[in-house]
């Protein structure tokens, strides 16, 4: 079990803030061993860094409706993993809680045997008990097995099409997630984010990234924000990872839910046209 403790605000942004976009490139210097990523369906994937296992967005039901006050989320497939496959994680990084398509019935009885999940501030207080929210650029360190710690940072992130006053009143608060450490890459979970101005203002302080797991999907209602995507689109994609000058970049959030517009397809498509195609991870790739 990671023990952790809290940093504030300001210490994360001034440790962290030693590159800006304009130098993100990937060749900037010497990339670390690339570390495990399996993408499991929807938004969940399993990273092991740095010693922890960490869940994203945990969504382990099988096919199926989930009415709510707004539109119905309907699940197409299932998970490619069960909880029980999984082994022990140490810690789930969710970027919101209040939506089916991140975290379901399932996965939300996944926290209980987890020791941490961080998510929004909103978030930690409606789930309670081991979970922890993150306010942007607030970051909490865990200890790492045979010591050192993994700094686990709270990113800004939008959820639909606008600026954040406009768009949080309708689809809510949502986090992502920079993961750093001593000898470490730099990682980063984007959760359910359409706004590639919060990317630029994640590149500034902690491009170039190593990898990024990018949530896309180009997810829509006609009913909210006239059918404009919820998440970033294939194209806006990969102009996030041209951003973030990410070495590496796991796609997820694009498949097994019947309002993701866009799937691999596209997204290799628009990798492709914009010359990025050979920063997709290969496993990835390899099942597209």
């Amino acid at each position: 079990m990671p023990s952790s403790s809290a940093s504030s605000a300001s210490s994360a942004s001034s440790a962290s803030s030693a590159s800006s976009a304009s130098s993100a490139s990937p060749e900037s210097s010497s990339a670390p061993t690339p570390f495990p990523v399996r993408t499991l369906g929807g938004p969940t994937v399993l990273l092991e860094y740095g010693g922890l296992r960490f869940l994203t967005d945990p969504t382990f039901d099988g096919p199926g409706d989930y009415p709510s006050a707004g539109p119905t989320l309907t699940k197409t497939a299932p998970a490619d993993a069960s909880p029980a496959d999984l082994g022990p994680v140490d810690v789930v990084l969710l970027s919101h809680d209040e939506h089916a398509d991140n975290l379901d019935t399932s996965g939300r009885a996944l926290l209980a045997d987890v020791p941490l999940t961080l998510t929004t501030p909103g978030g930690g207080e409606r789930l309670g008990g081991k979970a922890k929210g993150l306010a942007d650029w607030e970051s909490v360190e865990l200890d790492r097995p045979g010591g050192g710690t993994v700094t686990v940072t709270g990113v800004p992130a939008v959820h639909g099409p606008g600026p954040r006053e406009k768009v949080e009143p309708f689809t809510g608060q949502v986090v992502g997630f920079v993961l750093t450490g001593e000898g470490l890459p730099t990682v980063y979970v984007s959760g359910d984010n359409a706004s590639l101005d919060a990317v630029k203002e994640i590149a500034e302080r902690f491009a170039p990234v190593d990898t990024a797991v990018l949530f896309a999907g180009a997810p829509r209602f006609p009913v909210l924000f006239g059918g404009e995507p919820l998440v970033l689109d294939s194209a806006q994609a990969a102009e996030a990872a041209r951003i973030l000058g990410a070495r590496r970049v796991v796609p997820a959030h694009h498949d097994s839910w019947a309002h993701f517009t866009e799937g691999r397809d596209e997204l290799l498509a628009a990798f492709t046209a914009a010359g990025l195609a050979d920063r997709l991870d290969p496993d990835w790739t390899r099942r597209a």
